[in-house]
């Protein structure tokens, strides 16, 4: 945790340092919203979304002088993600009886943002797409299992192994077998409301990952080993060749403009260049 303490400070550090060098507009922001998680293993399990997730974070734009209208921005995040399916969808008989394996992770995601963007009604309304690679740390997790099948279960309901069957818990990361570190795109959709300073807005966005969560059984040979304490932590048989986490994400965010220049002082034009004038001469 203290790390995680450690880079959120770093780069909180390094925007308040750009804002103070530079002189165009810049807008900081707090962001919260919700929406849903899901993954996409290859080979294909039955998946169904999780609802209910979370977001949190800030974030920094910087708006320069229009010369085309776009910003930069990045963003820092707490994001919840997760996926849940039926390991043993076979053995019922509608989908309404799956059981399914659920996890649910929490992430720091980083975005580093490009926003291309355009003004109505005098500048009082911002409307933008949103463009960004993130990279994200995931520093906890937690399963939640409802098939029983998954465990090898004694007359006395222990396991195998002699310990009880865990129905839910915290999910110990394990290097043969878990991916902290991950990356992916973001693609969104959104609109500001701009008063004096001020700044509300909501937007949409859809985090498509391109790391996997669980690593390539090709490469490590002991990735679906449990723990002997916790028998149904992992629910693969064998684990999926790819395992990207999704998210679709609505939120809503308050924001503040640094300084008080106005949309006035940064309307400018490009000084027109003086022509060059010709001059015949009669003389050799």
């Amino acid at each position: 945790m203290k790390r995680i303490v450690k880079i959120l400070t770093l780069v909180l550090a390094l925007s308040v340092a750009v804002v103070a060098e530079s002189s165009a507009q810049h807008t900081i922001a707090v962001t919260g919203g919700t929406g849903f998680a899901t993954a996409r293993p290859y080979p294909a399990q039955e998946m169904k979304a999780i609802w209910g997730t979370y977001q949190a974070g800030f974030s920094w734009r910087y708006y320069s002088m229009p010369r085309f209208i776009a910003c930069f921005g990045i963003d820092v995040e707490l994001l919840q993600r997760g996926f849940s399916f039926a390991p043993y969808p076979y053995l019922y008989e509608s989908k309404k009886e799956y059981k399914y394996y659920t996890r649910k992770l929490n992430s720091i995601v980083v975005p580093i943002v490009w926003q291309p963007h355009f003004y109505l009604f005098k500048n009082h309304l911002r409307i933008y797409l949103e463009a960004a690679p993130t990279f994200s740390f995931n520093f906890s997790s937690k399963f939640y299992n409802e098939e029983e099948r998954i465990y090898a279960l004694n007359d006395d309901g222990t396991t195998s192994t002699g310990y009880p069957a865990i129905k839910e818990g915290k999910y110990e990361f394990r290097s043969e077998r878990d991916n902290r570190f991950m990356y992916g795109l973001r693609g969104g959709v959104g609109f500001d409301l701009i008063f004096n300073q001020f700044e509300f807005g909501m937007r949409a966005m859809y985090d498509f990952g391109y790391s996997d969560i669980l690593k390539n059984r090709n490469k490590y040979y002991s990735n679906n080993i449990d723990g002997v304490e916790k028998p149904g932590e992992n629910p693969f048989m064998i684990s999926p060749l790819r395992s990207p986490l999704d998210n679709l994400t609505i939120s809503v965010k308050l924001g503040f403009r640094i300084g008080k220049d106005g949309f006035e002082e940064w309307k400018w034009k490009r000084p027109a260049l003086p022509k060059n004038k010709e001059v015949f001469k009669y003389t050799f």
